[in-house]
């Protein structure tokens, strides 16, 4: 996205921006934060206020631009053994601690710091005598909460960060404030105080890795994405996922029907699958879905086509190895860079990310299909089902403007009979291939229809499916069945099925 200015504004200039060191959150701020402003880092112990801060400094030296880290609850070496951990060197970056153990001694009496700093006056002067000393363009001073003990009552506290305020604006810094919000509830007395307000989210689950997140509370100045951003806190630092905003996202393309490599399953489409369109496949387990995506696929790639393949449930091995039994090979595919299969753990990506590697796939990669497989896993991964259906439509409105072929499997409960899914999916599809089995002759039999389309006229039959040493197969429409659907069909007529002579 392209930084955008302070709108509104009566300046004639664009304000300058400066990086936070994390892309992803620069996505969300469209270009960056305002120069020469202070900005107010909230967020409870852990969720990453310190490795933020410190992405904010780092940045700054790559770019020329001193740093000062003002630190009241950690030490010099404890912010080394930070850095140390994602392989970062603090070289040229000037950290002041406002802690001594002189301060901890018991003797010291009420304040943790330096004799000559237990007033909140002489704090604040040493501050400022640092940041004169050292004169660095980016400052990160790490934390509010010690600062609002030491003085004691709200109003002495306002004041004091006013004044601070004040004079980072005739210093020429970027500053960030660091809290962690231990002050009383709704308590937002910094918020109107400062320039912006960035909040970070932790959330411990049940199962799996903890869900991190942020949002833009505030921000003078700057149209940002607002809303919830996921975020990854691992080694070598912190990736912001920035939240989909489909309507951002559109680009022209060709909407020519792409054949399935099967002509039967094309007829039953109406032709094939459309660019722009997304198509699910659903039924019970072991009924064909995967290995019609894997054929649909197949045809896209022989097509000139690129493959996002998503793998959710299977193994990679037993995806290639299955391919390869039923005659459709994918290795040479994989290997010439055509197609891309990634084993996702759902446990241990979030939404955003999800999203954010798809969006990848197809700007850095050039995907023209992608297929997920299946989304079960990935309704197990949401917080709920009303955030599932948000996310998806978000995704698939996104992948149709940018004229990409997406298939997607959903597993159903139950084999014969009663069937049942665990969410309805079908309103956001544009295609709903269906999958059964059905009873005849002794043989448990396999039945796809195609009961929607919204770019084709469609066939509305049911028709016989196979899968074999050559691939799929797909029959004639079973016109002398009834009940097929339902699992228990009648036979009213002579109709041959796949492999059978009607004299049989």
């Amino acid at each position: 996205m392209q930084a955008t200015g302070n709108a509104g504004s009566s300046s004639p200039a664009t304000p300058e921006r400066v990086s936070t060191g994390v892309a992803g959150l620069d996505n969300v701020l469209n270009g960056g934060l305002v120069a020469n402003r202070v900005y107010l880092i909230e967020g409870e112990p852990g969720a990453g206020k310190t490795t933020l801060g410190l992405h904010f400094l780092l940045d700054g030296l790559r770019c020329g631009e001193p740093g000062l880290y003002i630190t009241l609850s950690e030490t010099a070496a404890e912010l080394r053994t930070v850095a140390a951990s994602h392989n970062w060197s603090l070289d040229g970056l000037s950290i002041h601690e406002l802690i001594s153990e002189d301060g901890l001694a018991a003797d010291a009496g009420q304040s943790i710091l330096h004799p000559s700093e237990v007033e909140l006056g002489e704090t604040i002067e040493e501050v400022k005598r640092q940041v004169l000393g050292h004169r660095p363009r980016r400052v990160v001073f790490d934390s509010l909460s010690e600062l609002r003990l030491l003085a004691q009552d709200a109003l002495k506290y306002r004041r004091q960060v006013l004044a601070l305020k004040q004079f980072f604006a005739t210093q020429g810094c970027t500053v960030w404030l660091l809290d962690d919000k231990t002050s009383q509830p709704g308590d937002l007395q910094l918020h109107s105080i400062t320039h912006g307000v960035i909040g970070l989210d932790h959330v411990t689950q049940d199962y799996g890795t903890d869900q991190r997140r942020l949002r833009i509370v505030k921000m003078r100045g700057i149209k940002f994405v607002g809303g919830y951003h996921d975020f990854r806190l691992d080694t070598g630092g912190i990736t912001v996922f920035p939240r989909l905003v489909a309507a951002s996202h559109f680009r022209q393309f060709d909407d020519a029907t792409q054949s399935t490599g099967v002509r039967e399953l094309d007829a039953l489409l109406g032709g094939g699958l459309v660019p722009g369109t997304n198509t699910l496949l659903v039924g019970p387990s072991g009924a064909g879905k995967t290995t019609t995506a894997v054929r649909c696929a197949l045809s896209s790639m022989q097509q000139g086509g690129r493959v996002k393949y998503l793998l959710f449930d299977e193994t990679l091995g037993t995806l290639l190895s299955r391919s390869r039994n039923l005659d459709m090979a994918l290795d040479r595919y994989v290997e010439n860079g055509q197609l891309s299969i990634q084993q996702i753990d759902p446990a241990e990506m979030s939404p955003g990310q999800f999203a954010t590697l798809v969006r990848e796939a197809v700007e850095d990669d050039g995907a023209t299909m992608v297929v997920i497989d299946s989304l079960n896993a990935y309704i197990q991964a949401m917080p709920g089902h009303r955030y599932l259906l948000l996310q998806m439509h978000e995704l698939l409105s996104y992948l149709n403007q940018q004229g990409i072929i997406t298939l997607m499997v959903l597993g159903q409960h139950g084999l014969i009979g009663n069937v049942a899914s665990e969410i309805d999916l079908s309103y956001l599809s544009d295609s709903l291939l269906l999958f059964r089995f059905f009873e005849s002759a002794g043989q448990v039999l396999s039945a796809l229809a195609v009961l929607k389309s919204r770019t084709s006229v469609h066939e509305r039959t049911i028709r016989e499916f196979r899968i074999g040493a050559g691939g799929l197969q797909v029959g004639q429409p079973l016109q002398d069945f009834e009940g097929v659907l339902t699992g228990l069909p009648s036979y009213r007529g002579t109709q041959a099925l796949l492999g059978q002579r009607i004299d049989d």
